[in-house]
């Protein structure tokens, strides 16, 4: 199996950590901005990262891509089959995705990812915007946080996986929840971001970003 991406994209990451949690293996075949590499384009035409192929199946999104991988590799599963919990994960990965992504993203964008890459300085105003808009999310995140230490149940799922992802990209680019203020969360991203499933790729991505 072929993952195409960067493992600084919190989808990318999302399924390196969801495959090492199944304990599955992946080639990861690394892609950046506008690569136009033609096996990437095949699996990912609208080029949306990541890609993945399985022998002759292909399909880009990390959603789908975390949904193939947990229906054909059932022995562990990460989302629940039945219908309030696997409702729960998927909102849990669509919060992720999208509002969570969204205020990380402008501070990783900006603070990272254009003065490194791009050659040009960020916007201070859109990254300050998005460090804003983590209160919000940090809050509603530390009253559904469970008492067993997880979003959906008392063991990892999707929803983990998805909601801790983005807020790497956040620490990359310098913000971290404040402990005192959001005791749960913090707590909750330790010990996530502490398994091997991520914490491998973030001594990665730290060291390629420059970061120590």
């Amino acid at each position: 199996m072929k993952l195409y991406g960067a493992p600084v994209s919190p989808f990318v990451r999302k399924i390196l950590v969801l495959a090492a949690e199944k304990g599955l293996e992946l080639e990861l075949i690394p892609i950046g901005l506008g690569d136009q590499n033609p096996d990437f384009l095949a699996c990912s035409p609208f080029r949306k990262m990541p890609g993945f192929t399985d022998g002759d199946f292909s399909i880009s999104d990390s959603t789908a891509i975390a949904t193939y991988l947990d229906t054909k590799y059932a022995d562990k599963n990460m989302i629940p089959a039945d219908a309030e919990n696997r409702a729960r994960v998927v909102w849990f990965d669509e919060f992720g995705d999208t509002i969570l992504v969204s205020a990380a993203g402008a501070m990783f964008f900006n603070r990272i990812v254009s003065p490194k890459f791009v050659g040009k300085p960020g916007n201070d105003a859109a990254a300050a915007k998005g460090e804003a808009d983590m209160a919000p999310i940090c809050a509603y995140l530390e009253d559904v946080i469970g008492v067993g230490g997880y979003l959906v149940g008392d063991a990892l799922t999707l929803a983990d996986i998805s909601v801790a992802s983005p807020f790497v990209n956040a620490a990359h680019a310098g913000y971290i929840p404040d402990a005192d203020t959001y005791p749960k969360l913090t707590a909750y991203l330790a010990q996530l971001h502490t398994r091997p499933s991520f914490a491998d790729w973030i001594r990665r991505e730290r060291k390629m970003l420059g970061l120590g």
